[in-house]
């Protein structure tokens, strides 16, 4: 254990002295790896550690947190005492015992990758590298990353006489491809980034790593032919995978409780109401096994869910963590959605694996029936604003659609619109659902998830560039 039970009663007990309602204990230990390849040659190799705990206190709906790297029991129990005296009540329970709880084990795995030694690891960047090198020679600089990182943790939490531990170890692996084209003074990037809450096996045996890296070279070389986006508003059709970046940032932090028990999203109204086209039906999901955003138990120790958000256009529930739930006064429970990047963070509710389910149409037939229009393959950056949905994102990789069929390559593709009007103008869903890796930023730090949906349609969609108008 990485904390005694004796300790964390001790330091329980003194947060709890003048009159939180809940005291919680988080402690993290994580070891990572990371390990980067340029142009076949290895640029740098680094190894990371780190232990730690964070406290928090709870009073109806107010919150306090700290957090420290000195697990001794005098440094915890004068941390404890300094939150503490933000309350100024009387002790209204002390913790007596503390009882391990068996927490679901969704991410299994059987080779852990620190375990893996760094000469395997070498071999296997070169042969993504070399994957890349073979497309074409206008690739004038190849990255491969391979990091990976063990995070065991405990969380103790009392809201009664008898406390709570749930301990849990979680592992994930993270392969990150990079092709830099160049023709004359035209530079054009590709990227994808495949990752997994699993072992050696999934990234050497399951996971097309070298068809991978050419698919990110050959993107990067069609880039370089690409024209000038046109302007104005269109049909778009955006494809399965990372395309659900979209509805993440759009659409997801707005149904987020961290959000919605304030009053602070556009959604926060919106249970039991059309929020969206009936086409749609969404999901978060951390039960889902191994995969990037999914966990055994969220970082307050529940147990993670499939959380139903939008069924057939209806908005049917939020990602709740305690604190949130607490706001809305019993009407919603926390429903194993509370994340946090490591102990320097008080957990709030945050996505895990987040989707639009699949529908049943072709994608084909989504593309065949579409005379006019544009494809958006990837997507880069982008920004939103949760209280109003209103969004603009960048399209990685975007191509013009003409009488049925994806045509030519086009650059500097911007999406701009509002979740909103987004999840209502979607007319077309591919039965195709995929899952696309990436991080995630907010006020409770930087986090793994997935996102994904199928091909879906989407009509009226504002799109900028500096192509003039489509014809």
């Amino acid at each position: 254990m990485l904390l005694s039970k004796t300790t964390a009663l001790a330091v329980l007990n003194e947060g709890l002295a003048t009159g939180a309602d809940y005291a919680e204990i988080y402690v993290e230990e994580t070891k990572g790896n990371n390990l980067t390849l340029e142009n076949g040659k290895v640029e740098s190799l680094s190894a990371s550690s780190s232990i730690g705990v964070g406290i928090r206190l709870l009073l109806g709906t107010r919150m306090v947190y700290g957090h420290t790297s000195d697990l001794s029991k005098a440094s915890l129990c004068r941390l404890a005492r300094d939150l503490s005296a933000s309350f100024s009540e009387k002790r209204k329970f002390t913790v007596a015992s503390i009882k391990k709880e068996r927490v679901q084990v969704i991410n299994k795995f059987r080779d852990p990758l620190d375990e893996v030694p760094t000469e395997a690891k070498i071999d296997y960047l070169r042969e993504v590298d070399q994957a890349m090198k073979e497309v074409d020679a206008r690739l004038v600089r190849r990255i491969a990353i391979f990091s990976n990182v063990l995070k065991r943790t405990e969380v103790y939490n009392a809201e009664g006489e008898e406390a709570h531990l749930y301990p849990d170890l979680n592992q994930r692996g993270r392969l990150i491809i990079e092709a830099f084209a160049q023709e004359d003074d035209n530079l054009q990037t590709a990227f994808a980034g495949p990752g997994r809450c699993d072992g050696w096996h999934y990234f050497t045996q399951e996971l097309d790593y070298k068809g991978k890296a050419r698919q990110v070279a050959e993107k990067a070389i069609r880039l370089l032919s690409a024209k000038d986006c046109p302007s104005g508003i269109y049909t778009v059709v955006i494809a399965n995978g990372w395309g659900g970046v979209l509805f993440h940032e759009s659409c997801g932090h707005s149904l987020e409780a961290e959000a919605t028990s304030r009053g602070l999203s556009v959604f926060s109204e919106s249970l039991g109401k059309q929020i969206a086209s009936p086409l749609v039906t969404a999901y978060d999901d951390g039960t889902i096994p191994n995969e990037w955003g999914s966990s055994n138990i969220d970082s307050e120790g529940h147990k993670t869910q499939k959380n139903l958000l939008i069924e057939k256009g209806i908005c049917k529930g939020f990602m709740v963590d305690r604190l949130s739930a607490r706001r809305f006064e019993g009407k919603l429970e926390a429903n194993g959605t509370a994340r946090r990047q490591s102990y320097k963070y008080a957990p709030v509710s945050r996505m895990s694996n987040t989707y639009i389910a699949a529908g049943k149409d072709d994608p084909k037939d989504i593309i065949a029936d579409t005379k006019l229009g544009i494809y958006v393959a990837d997507f880069g950056g982008g920004s939103v604003q949760p209280t109003t949905g209103e969004f603009n994102f960048a399209a990685s990789e975007a191509y013009i659609i003409r009488d049925g069929k994806i045509a030519e390559p086009v650059k500097g593709c911007i999406c701009i619109g509002s979740g909103k009007d987004v999840l209502m103008n979607i007319d077309r869903v591919g039965n195709d659902l995929a899952l696309g890796q990436g991080s995630c930023g907010a006020s409770s730090g930087l986090i793994s998830v997935n996102v994904g949906q199928p091909t879906i349609r989407i009509q009226n969609l504002v799109i900028g560039g500096n192509g003039g108008k489509l014809e």
